[in-house]
């Protein structure tokens, strides 16, 4: 049976908004981690044989295929391609899909996937209304379809509507949102005190460490915060960062890792994607994990560490409630909202920090999955080795 191995996996730290990350251009973000990777694993950078890398809002310094762009702008060899992913939030997982998929298949014998994003430079959302105004189109991706309108109506298709949705239907509270941020903080910031992110991290000049956690944060300063909507639950305290990042894997064969001879560090056991409500477009890893396990012949038991990103609080909070999770097993060193969540990296930085920390404690298997735009949700179990 063909195998699927990590044999590296490297990002930069997290830059929060307008941060020590804000003027570097996307490519020399993704160009960095990749030199890193080469150097890390030892590859000949012109045996691999594609670049797979997530990015959200193409558009300026993210257009023209960034993956490509970041492989040329490290000095790497042209004649390996590159291709750029967007499934949202899952972007970058799902470019460790598509290269795992690839080697599985048999296709590929080594492919590089990873992430990048500066939404300090190119904002949510902003790269379809700039792209959209000049060509008189006000309606966005969603609402001018007679399909979409015949089939959900006019409900608005966003991100906060759909936290609100979550928590109103799992009768999640606002406290309850903000204990949990809190200890999203707390975790992160014992994970960098305690130098648990040093090996992921390849420092980006003087940007040594993720730049999101906040010291000194307090329920009570976020029980002062107004909320999103009028009337709503969600503030910024519970929601996600806004960040700048990059991230990289180096996916293998058994026959590259023979070869070439590399040390592979986990394997890939299982990958699915799955799909539910885009109106409440946040809750699809609840259906995406039990459908993983199932595949798998597995339940949450045998996982011994979780990364679900933390694009709200009640999307974790929500999961939790319906699988049963151990919550000590679940974003030990924080999630998104504490290190931020640069939207076409996110997906290979969780597994980055997946692997090390599965390394770090000796477990055997760890899922991923993260909700994403369109009401969809990737979910990866690997084995560390």
């Amino acid at each position: 049976m063909a195998e699927a191995y990590i044999v590296e996996a490297v990002r930069t730290p997290v830059g929060k908004r307008n941060g020590g990350l804000a003027a570097v251009h996307p490519a020399d973000l993704g160009a960095h981690v990749l030199r890193a990777l080469v150097e890390r694993s030892g590859i000949d950078p012109g045996a691999v044989e594609d670049v797979v890398f997530g990015c959200l809002d193409t558009v300026g310094p993210q257009a023209g295929d960034i993956a490509r762009t970041c492989w040329l702008a490290a000095g790497l060899p042209e004649e390996v391609p590159g291709v750029t992913v967007d499934r949202q939030c899952g972007s970058s997982q799902q470019a460790v899909h598509f290269a795992a998929q690839a080697v599985l298949s048999g296709t590929s014998d080594l492919v590089v996937a990873g992430g990048v994003q500066n939404m300090s430079q190119v904002p949510i959302a902003f790269a379809s209304r700039q792209a959209a105004e000049p060509l008189g189109l006000t309606e966005g991706p969603f609402l001018g379809s007679e399909g979409w309108r015949a089939r959900y109506g006019d409900a608005p298709v966003d991100q906060f509507h759909g936290a609100e949705l979550i928590a109103r239907q799992w009768g999640i509270t606002r406290r309850a949102m903000e204990e949990f941020a809190l200890g999203s903080h707390e975790r992160a910031l014992r994970a960098i005190d305690e130098g648990r992110f040093d090996r992921e991290i390849s420092a980006y000049g003087e940007v040594r460490v993720d730049e999101g956690p906040r010291r000194g944060t307090s329920l009570e300063k976020m029980a002062a915060l107004k909320p999103v909507v009028d009337g709503g639950l969600l503030t910024a305290a519970v929601s996600s960062q806004v960040s700048d990042g990059a991230s990289a894997l180096l996916i293998a064969s058994e026959r590259a890792v023979q070869e070439h001879g590399l040390t592979p560090r986990a394997r890939i056991h299982h990958l699915s994607a799955r799909g539910e409500d885009p109106i409440r477009m946040l809750s699809a890893p609840i259906p995406a994990t039990a459908y993983a396990l199932k595949k798998a012949g597995m339940t949450l038991d045998a996982i011994d560490l979780v990364e679900i990103n933390e694009a709200f609080a009640p999307v974790v909070l929500a999961w939790l409630k319906e699988t049963g999770a151990d919550p000590a097993k679940v974003n030990v060193n924080g999630g998104a909202i504490a290190l931020g969540h640069p939207l076409g990296a996110t997906g290979a930085r969780l597994m980055t920090t997946l692997l090390h920390e599965l390394e770090r404690t000796g477990g055997r298997f760890g899922l991923q999955t993260m909700c994403e735009g369109g009401g969809q949700a990737n979910v990866t179990i690997i084995e560390r080795l």
